[in-house]
């Protein structure tokens, strides 16, 4: 039998997408089945095709997980299939990363594979905690190992080390500590803990390995990486101070924060709540002036629960005088609906159309067309005050989302005349559940603004939050601003996202003069823009 696929072991690196290399991301982009881990970070997931077939194998310590002999069946099987597989390792495959049974499996089986080397966080949570794991004084080697099987270790010989770099240790704090201290390690030698380390939720404890079980009592330390010697005691002199709490035994570090303290969203983490699959363009806006960007998918499109009214209005678009498309998604659904009628768009050579947004507007002219009309300002009601032509008699095609939608525009094109066929192109869902960044990050009051860019986003997010935090739906306003919103900046993209945020949250901060995601960018800049 002729094998066709190929299996990458690629490296995740430590969860944020700015340090996943290269290589990694273009394999994530055209690969056929997607195979990770639980610590691979949600946005990683974000990269794939929607087609590609994505399977969740993670180990987590005292969670059901999927047994090391099933994911090397799961390799073979979809290599022999032909299909380009990545399996997906948090930091670099070939440390900690049990990569030995799953290369053996698949030598056995005659496939090919490849190794994707990532950022292991051995080396990167020191780096973004400000510790250099080396000094010409205080640190000529570091060692790195894991604490999974504290017994097994040498700890006569880890203990002459002058750095150490324990991975897994979080549960083993105690007995980490008792090897170091009866095997002669002074009990003043400086400690540091670094949780989600490289994350908006990355959180730092220092202290001295006679101290620091008191200082993180109570405290669920996993995923960490600890390290020992002499040179955690330099970070205080190599972090700006900026990034500080003025308690420096704890200190919440965003992940950029080293490399953009100039720039006006520096220090600023922010929630940015978009559609499942949609384009990272807002976040890269946002990252470029400093911020800290969770995301949080809080919409997924899908096609309609029929494509039958879709396809009676493409098959008779000659009748029609206007098409109007208010959103990108309108525009995608449409046109792949017209292609599977087996048209193009000649089809609408005698068809004027009519688009809300900049945004709308260019993925209209990547189909290849202009559109004859967008009103000046960037939302619905302006295209009824100011249509170009007299409405009355006019016949239009409005493709739209299956139920939710605003319904003033139908009804003010109604009144000037105009005969409006309403056809459903595509629907838009509540996601079933929230990133574990995001949940992590408004449970610990780390978020400091929430961007919203649709109703149904701020909708759909209080859906999210209500089931995520389990709360009664009667109390969803008062939660949400009690528990998870006090103190944060809702930021809305225009007037009617606003409207929804005033019903839900009892207020919204900022509002965007241009109502598009620049606009909304450019608003946020101006108001922390020191």
């Amino acid at each position: 039998m002729t094998i066709t696929g190929k299996v990458y072991l690629v490296g995740a690196g430590t969860g944020d997408i700015a340090y996943l290399t290269v290589k990694a991301y273009n394999l994530l982009a055209v690969t056929e089945v997607l195979i990770y881990d639980a610590l691979v970070d949600e946005q990683l997931l974000q990269c794939v095709t929607p087609d590609c077939l994505k399977l969740d194998v993670g180990k987590r310590g005292g969670k059901p997980s999927t047994p090391q002999t099933e994911i090397n069946k799961l390799l073979v099987q979809h290599c022999q299939a032909g299909k380009q597989v990545v399996r997906l390792k948090s930091g670099d495959p070939f440390i900690f990363g049990r990569c030995t049974s799953e290369i053996e499996a698949l030598k056995v089986a005659g496939c090919e594979f490849e190794v994707v080397p990532g950022i292991s966080s051995a080396l990167a949570a020191p780096l973004f905690a400000g510790i250099p794991l080396t000094d010409p004084v205080m640190s000529r080697c570091f060692a790195v190992f894991t604490a999974h099987e504290p017994d097994a270790l040498d700890w006569e010989a880890l203990s002459r080390l002058e750095t150490l770099v324990i991975l897994m240790g979080g549960q083993h704090l105690p007995e980490i500590l008792h090897q170091l201290l009866r095997r002669g390690r002074s009990h003043l030698t400086p400690i540091a803990i670094i949780h989600w380390a490289g994350t908006p939720n990355q959180q730092i404890w220092t202290g001295q390995l006679n101290n620091i079980l008191e200082k993180t009592a109570g405290l669920f330390l996993s995923p960490a990486v600890i390290v020992i010697g002499e040179v955690v005691g330099l970070r205080n002199y190599l972090q700006s101070e900026k990034i500080y709490s003025e308690d420096s035994t704890t200190a919440i570090i965003p992940s950029l924060a080293i490399m953009s303290n100039n720039l006006p969203l520096a220090g600023k983490t922010i929630l940015v709540t978009r559609s499942v699959g949609q384009s990272n363009e807002f976040s890269d806006r946002l990252k470029a002036v400093g911020a800290t960007v969770i995301e949080m998918p809080t919409l997924e499109i899908r096609p309609p629960s029929s494509w039958s009214d879709l396809d009676h209005a493409i098959a008779s678009l000659s009748d029609f005088d206007w098409l109007i498309l208010t959103s990108t998604n309108a525009i995608e659904y449409f046109f792949a609906r017209l292609t599977a009628q087996g048209r193009d768009s000649r089809a609408l050579a005698n068809v004027k159309i009519a688009v809300v947004g900049e945004k709308t507007a260019q993925s209209l002219k990547q189909q290849g067309l202009q559109p004859d009309f967008i009103p000046p300002n960037f939302v619905a009601d302006s295209l009824v005050e100011n249509f170009p032509e007299n409405l009355f008699g006019k016949k239009i095609l409005f493709p739209r989302v299956e139920s939710g939608g605003r319904e003033i525009l139908v009804k003010e094109l109604a009144a000037k005349g105009a005969e409006v066929i309403e056809v459903a192109a595509y629907q838009s869902c509540c996601p079933s559940n929230i990133p574990e960044s995001a949940k992590l990050a408004l449970q610990n009051h780390q978020v400091d603004i929430v961007t919203f860019a649709s109703s149904k986003t701020v909708q759909f997010f209080c859906q999210i939050i209500d089931t995520a935090f389990a709360h009664n739906s009667d109390a969803i306003q008062s939660s949400l601003a009690e528990n998870y919103l006090q103190n944060v900046c809702i930021a809305s993209i225009g007037p009617q996202t606003s409207k929804t945020c005033h019903s839900l949250f009892g207020r919204v901060d900022v509002e965007a003069e241009e109502y598009t995601l620049d606009g909304l960018t450019q608003v946020l800049i101006k108001k922390y823009e020191v």
